[in-house]
């Protein structure tokens, strides 16, 4: 098992240039996970932005990165006062896998959330809750889930165990290894960590990523998060997710919405 921060560190090479590692660990089918691609990719930009943390993060999957080396160039677009632009690409053998804008600032610990309309976390225990096994219900593998620690509430198990109810959501708990805290590289993970929603549809087999963006609302108490992966829309063999992710203390910390392909009809 390897810490979340220790497998997305990065080594700079130059100013605007560094490296990392991509790990077999953190992989589903093979491919690796796009949330941690991402959050690799933003800790190269926070060491050119001059700013801490990333508030928002929008990447094209052009195509999977092998197990290995990965070089990745940030380029500094903008620097303001409260923010900064970034671009950054995830490059392999000369090609650019991942290219991702970034925008880069400072989340204040005692800034307080003033209004939200947003769905509701699980009620549900965490203990109550089933751990998602390293093959998935389609017989995928997904090696990534014996690194992490990602539960879904009873109601979210029942696609396994009575077939999918066809309400596509998918609701449960997420632990880092170690019971490393949050922070807000390891959110943008978090938008990308469970299952697709769309199991509870329909068995599309993988369903790979094409574009996600997603904002870092706050900085996270200690300790698990709460996920709520929901589907919105399939049609053209397409379909869009929608992630949220509140803090142990039930505050909305974060939120994703990802395009991805699909097998279906």
């Amino acid at each position: 098992m390897t810490t979340f921060s220790a497998v997305t560190a990065v080594t700079r090479k130059s100013q605007n240039h560094f490296t990392a590692d991509v790990s077999s660990r953190w992989t589903v089918g093979h491919i690796p996970n796009g949330g941690y691609l991402l959050a690799t990719i933003a800790r190269a930009a926070a060491g050119v932005a001059g700013h801490p943390d990333v508030l928002a993060a929008s990447a094209q999957y052009l195509r999977p990165p092998d197990i290995g080396t990965v070089e990745i160039e940030v380029e500094l677009v903008r620097v303001g006062t409260g923010a900064s632009q970034l671009r950054a690409r995830l490059v392999q053998h000369g090609t650019i896998c991942v290219d991702a804008l970034l925008v880069m600032g400072t989340l204040k610990a005692d800034a307080q959330e003033f209004w939200r309309r947003a769905p509701e976390p699980t009620k549900a225990i965490r203990v109550d809750c089933t751990r998602i096994p390293s093959t998935l219900p389609n017989g995928m593998p997904a090696a990534i889930m014996a690194e992490i620690d990602a539960r879904l509430d009873p109601d979210s198990t029942r696609f396994v165990t009575q077939g999918p109810t066809g309400r596509g959501e998918l609701r449960g708990w997420l632990t880092l290894p170690d019971n490393e805290p949050f922070d807000p590289f390891s959110l943008l993970f978090a938008v990308d960590s469970f299952p697709p929603a769309t199991l509870d549809i329909a068995d599309g087999g993988w369903v790979p990523t094409l574009q996600l963006t997603a904002y870092v609302r706050a900085l996270p108490a200690p300790g698990p998060v709460r996920i709520l992966q929901k589907a919105q829309l399939i049609d053209g063999r397409r379909v869009d997710e929608s992630c949220y992710v509140w803090d142990s203390t039930g505050r909305l910390v974060a939120q994703a919405t990802q395009l991805a392909s699909i097998g279906l009809g």
